[in-house]
């Protein structure tokens, strides 16, 4: 059997994971076509077929799934190995692209960028602020931020900052004046600030207690589609909000906040940088990723 090629085994990689020619192609730069045309001469190299094709769908086969097990892990080694000779070659330089809501987005900025400007000022990173969960390697991102309970299987994830919960918040005064809730179903006689979704939807506030989930369809005379503006709104006295605890942490400390409904609010969750396992990791990826391990550490 004359052995594949690198770039053989490296698109069969990406057509396996995406399960699509077309997917595949965009990620290495060439037509679904010669993609498919490629697959066909690496299964008859091999002697064995590795994608069950189909008029709209393209899966691995029982042989191309252990293949893909085994050659995962063969080329992230083989990337860490190319990228260990990188300060051979001098300074690391490049730009990053990244997809992120704007709460990671400030983490980003906060603990990240000026560890990374200090390091690596070659390295240009790219941040696009978008709250609409997508498919970063289609997109062109290098990596994306999202809540650990949000990420694909099949990607990397890189923990950024200190897991935190979501909170019922509202201010003092609006709570003087139209008591506290003590529990969910209490908000219906209270004013809230609702949260739009990027799709469009309204969120449903969800709590949990002693193992019991519920959601709760929480609606005012407000509805706002960012965190910063859903707390400015709560301190305004508008309502009670339901926010990301990280966007609420400056007015919670100042006072000018208060926590209500906190043994019904779900466990913290952790936000992270991932990126595609199956891609070449470049120099300037690599960077910021260290940097984001780094960050994580020191807090």
């Amino acid at each position: 059997m004359t052995r594949p090629s690198l770039n053989d085994l490296t698109a069969f990689v990406a057509v396996a994971t995406h399960r699509s020619f077309r997917r595949a192609a965009d990620e290495l730069g060439t037509a679904p076509s010669t993609l498919s045309h490629a697959m066909r001469a690496l299964e008859e190299r091999m002697g064995v077929r590795l994608l069950n094709r189909t008029t709209r769908s393209v899966a691995p086969t029982e042989a191309g799934f252990e293949l893909l097990g085994r050659l995962r892990p063969a080329l992230a080694s083989l990337d860490d190995a190319l990228d260990s000779v990188a300060a051979f070659r001098g300074a690391v330089a490049g730009s990053v692209r990244i997809n992120a809501p704007r709460q990671g987005a400030v983490l980003l900025v906060r603990d990240v960028l000026p560890r990374m400007a200090e390091r690596f000022p070659g390295v240009t990173v790219d941040i696009v602020v978008e709250g609409q969960l997508i498919d970063i390697v289609a997109r062109g991102f290098d990596a994306g931020v999202r809540l650990t309970g949000s990420i694909a299987r099949d990607m990397i994830a890189v923990p950024l900052g200190k897991p935190a919960r979501f909170l019922c918040v509202a201010a003092p005064a609006y709570l003087d004046r139209a008591g506290e809730p003590a529990t969910p179903d209490d908000l219906k006689g209270h004013r809230c600030i609702g949260h739009r979704l990027p799709g469009g939807r309204l969120y449903r506030w969800e709590f949990e207690r002693a193992g019991q989930v519920s959601t709760v369809d929480a609606a005012g005379s407000v509805i706002l589609d960012d965190d910063d503006l859903m707390v400015q709104a709560a301190v305004a006295g508008l309502g009670i909000a339901y926010v990301w605890g990280q966007a609420a942490a400056d007015a919670l400390a100042a006072g000018r906040l208060s926590e209500v409904l906190s043994p019904w609010l779900p466990a913290a969750e952790g936000a992270a940088v991932y990126y595609p396992g199956h891609r070449a990791v470049p120099p300037a990826l690599r960077a910021f990723l260290d940097v984001v391990r780094e960050a994580g550490q020191a807090g």
